[in-house]
């Protein structure tokens, strides 16, 4: 009889281990379809500037019409996610992912590009807000930093498949294929969802308890653990979420959600998506004409964003926000810099090309090992309870904004101030980010969110609420 017992219980044991990582591979898979959509775009660009005969403003709108959508999308998730649940988001955003990248492949005229780029940007918004949320609400405790940070790395490793594939359909020009291509992980994501449970959490915000209890009971292996995580969940839905009405009366909160907001302004504005969307015609600059030449540089920029983005989740708990962030801004001056110079003397031996190509990756090495992951975290971390939702949908949406002011305008900054100008000027953004780090930015490495949260209401200066 013992022996049954104690088998059923590892049988136990065993599936629900299997259904938690099941449930966190899902999630991270809307990481995985966001970076496919960021670095689909790079590889298709040229093929369909030729086809449509389009001139750079209206590539910039091709590219940047899907951040737009994802700010729409961000700003409607919040709704959404209280509205439908986590889960229901999560399947409307797949349907709209499966149906932006089907219109998108069979776009006849810019125009309709255009709008499908719109479309799938609205499922982005939708994931990338609601995948970290509903990952936190269901990961347990003492895995949650890892799983949000296994978010980030699927979104690189996105990056990474999504050029690839463009290199992979670059002989033929087949810039359709590309686009569409990514209906068939959509698909995937849509039918994985299907199987996943709802969040506890949402499911006690509704007054759904029973049900609730349920789903933690197929999540966690104990009942003691469950019954302390149904206590800690009412505990913090007691604390109602105020965000407007602290903007309003708490001047501690304007200032973590005016951080919160610049942080992410600093990570659009370091110059990164640039690289990403913009990739074969910066290799195009640095004296590599062929398109396959250009296609597998971004190849290699999509693989070094990968690898360095393991570095930061090495580092993050060992080294601290700010030390990494310090290093990171210090790497991305020395690469843009290094590349506006090498522009401005002219890219024509072979060596000169290879500096370039490095001093690129220097650059996305920085980016990937620190603004890339930390900002994110940071944004988490930084918001009192009452404001958090309010506060992390505020940056969110600040992202999107930044990050379509930085692709609509790249190539007209190209054509206006020069090649070497404009990486310059992105140099200069990034040297000023260390001051900004340095002034305004707190090392919150091991800190509890309670005691940050209690020094940002007792008034200390924002570089101190870690302390």
């Amino acid at each position: 009889m013992g022996s049954y017992a104690s088998h059923s219980h590892h049988g136990l044991y065993a599936s629900t281990r299997s259904r938690i990582w099941m449930t966190c591979a899902m999630a991270a898979l809307a990481g995985l379809l966001f970076g496919l959509d960021i670095g689909v775009i790079a590889g298709a660009l040229p093929f369909i500037a030729k086809d449509f005969q389009v001139n750079d403003h209206t590539q910039e709108w091709i590219v940047s019409s899907m951040m737009v959508g994802a700010a729409v999308g961000a700003l409607a998730a919040g709704w959404l996610s209280f509205r439908l649940g986590r889960k229901y988001s999560l399947l409307l955003g797949a349907a709209l992912f499966i149906a932006g990248s089907l219109l998108c492949a069979s776009a006849p005229n810019p125009a309709f590009l255009i709008g499908s780029r719109f479309v799938l940007g609205v499922a982005v918004g939708i994931a990338t807000f609601t995948a970290p949320l509903y990952l936190s609400e269901i990961a347990p405790g003492q895995v949650r930093g890892a799983m949000v940070s296994a978010y980030q790395l699927m979104i690189t490793v996105g990056i990474l498949i999504a050029f690839l594939s463009d290199t992979a359909f670059s002989p033929s020009g087949a810039w359709r294929w590309m686009l569409g291509v990514v209906a068939i992980p959509a698909a995937l994501f849509l039918l994985g969802i299907l199987t996943l449970p709802r969040s506890p959490r949402w499911l006690m915000m509704k007054g759904r308890n029973d049900e609730a209890r349920k789903v933690l009971n197929s999540l966690r292996t104990e009942t003691a653990v469950v019954e302390r995580e149904m206590s800690d969940i009412e505990r913090q839905l007691e604390v109602k979420e105020q965000g407007f009405a602290l903007l309003r009366t708490s001047r501690d909160f304007r200032r973590s959600l005016a951080l919160g907001v610049m942080l992410q302004v600093v990570q659009q504005l370091t110059g990164i998506n640039v690289v990403m969307y913009y990739a074969p015609r910066i290799f195009g600059l640095a004296g590599y004409s062929g398109h396959q030449a250009q296609l597998w540089g971004t190849v290699i920029v999509g693989a070094v964003n990968v690898i360095a983005t393991f570095i930061a989740i090495g580092l993050v708990d060992r080294w601290g926000r700010r030390p990494i962030l310090l290093t990171g801004f210090g790497v991305m001056t020395l690469g843009m810099g290094a590349l506006g110079w090498l522009l401005k003397l002219g890219v024509v031996t072979h060596t000169q090309q290879l500096v370039a190509v490095a001093m690129l990756l220097v650059f996305i090495a920085g980016f990937a090992m620190s603004a890339g992951p930390m900002i994110w975290i940071l944004c988490s971390e930084i918001q009192p309870i009452k404001g958090r939702d309010f506060g992390i949908a505020a940056s969110t949406f600040t992202n999107w904004v930044a990050n379509t002011i930085v692709g609509a305008t790249f190539l007209t900054m190209l054509n206006s101030f020069g090649h070497a100008q404009t990486f310059w000027l992105y140099a200069a953004l990034n040297a000023a980010f260390i001051a900004f780090t340095f002034w305004f930015v707190p090392e919150t490495r091991g800190v509890p969110l309670e005691t940050i949260e209690q020094n940002l209401l007792a008034g200390k200066p924002l570089r101190e609420i870690g302390r």
